[in-house]
Order: structure tokens, then sequence, then C-alpha cells
């Protein structure tokens, strides 16, 4: 009888397994280049093959950004045993978010140096990033920005956004990842 009984929960585990909800892909991000905390260039291409989160901030916000910093370290301990999963935090305040001021952002956060990558850069490219490849707004010197968090895959493939100010956004967002880790290359 338990012979059976377990057989039977595993074929029920399958079947939800198999019908979980596909999550769907928004578009694609091209490859970019950019400067990373460390003053070293940062190439897309280190990307591939990773599942990763991106959003957009300024180390001198006042406003929503040290919340959104706090959120993507959750993230990071949530997902811990993914691995691969990378976080990317692009200035939308390139004129003033200098290598150093991203690494003093950074030390004062916590944020692992291997997993996660603070990025300024050019604002054309900056704001390419934002407003056509991500569709979250402009950089254009106002510092407004979302407050949204975009879940990418290991194709590159955009797949989910996420509003940090929802109260089960996170917890969304960490699901999500691990769905995509599920899901096969």
């Amino acid at each position: 009888m338990k012979r059976y009984a377990l057989l039977s929960l595993v074929l029920v585990l399958t079947a939800c397994h198999r019908n979980a909800p596909e999550l769907d892909s928004y578009g694609f991000v091209p490859e970019f280049r950019l400067t990373a905390q460390d003053g070293q260039p940062f190439d897309s291409k280190t990307l591939t093959g990773k599942i990763w989160v991106a959003d957009f901030i300024f180390t001198n916000c006042p406003g929503p950004c040290p919340g959104m910093t706090a959120h993507m370290q959750q993230v990071h301990e949530r997902v811990q045993d993914v691995p691969d999963v990378q976080s990317i935090s692009f200035s939308v305040d390139p004129a003033r978010d200098t290598p150093a001021a991203l690494a003093a952002y950074a030390k004062a956060h916590h944020a692992s140096h291997e997993r996660w990558s603070f990025l300024t850069g050019p604002q054309s490219t900056l704001n390419d990033l934002c407003r056509n490849v991500f569709k979250l707004g402009n950089v254009d010197g106002s510092l407004a920005h979302s407050t949204r968090f975009v879940l990418i895959d290991r194709k590159s493939q955009i797949r989910g956004y996420y509003d940090t100010s929802e109260p089960d956004s996170i917890g969304k967002l960490v699901s999500d990842v691990h769905a995509l880790a599920r899901e096969r290359s």
C-alpha cells in the first residue's frame, strides 16, 4: 500500500510541475559594454548562460534606491542555492556615479562583488538600455526612475517585471528565479 501511495504522490507532483505556468518573454537584451564598480570594463557577454536581475538606481538617492538595494540583497539571500544568478544595478546618474562611488555604495550595502555588479557609463548607453531595452523610462538627467526589477534568463530574454513597492514582489521574483533554474537551456 505504501508503494502505491508513494507512486501516486510522485505522479501528482510531476503533473503539478508540468502544469506550472511558463514565464512570458518581453524582449531580448542585446550585448552592451559599461564600466563596473571596480573601474574595469563590463561586457554583458559575461552574463550569457546566467540568470540575472536588473534594476536602475543612483548612489545618492534619498528615495527608493536604498530600499531597492535592500530588496536585491533579500533576493540574493533567497537564491543562494541557485548557481549563476547575478544582479546588475545600472546607474541613472552616470555623471556622479563614478566607479569609486558605485564601489562605496556596494560596500555600504554589503553587495557581493562576485554576484552583483554596479554599472555606469555613457548616459546615451544607459538611456538606450533603460528606455528601449528594459522599457523602464529614461536616463535623462532627471533622476526619475522605475522601482521595478527585471528578470532575465540564460538566453538574455526578459522574463518578468517586479514592482518593489508591491508586498509580494520579492517572493514572486525568487519563485520565478527558481522556475528559470529548472528550465532546460
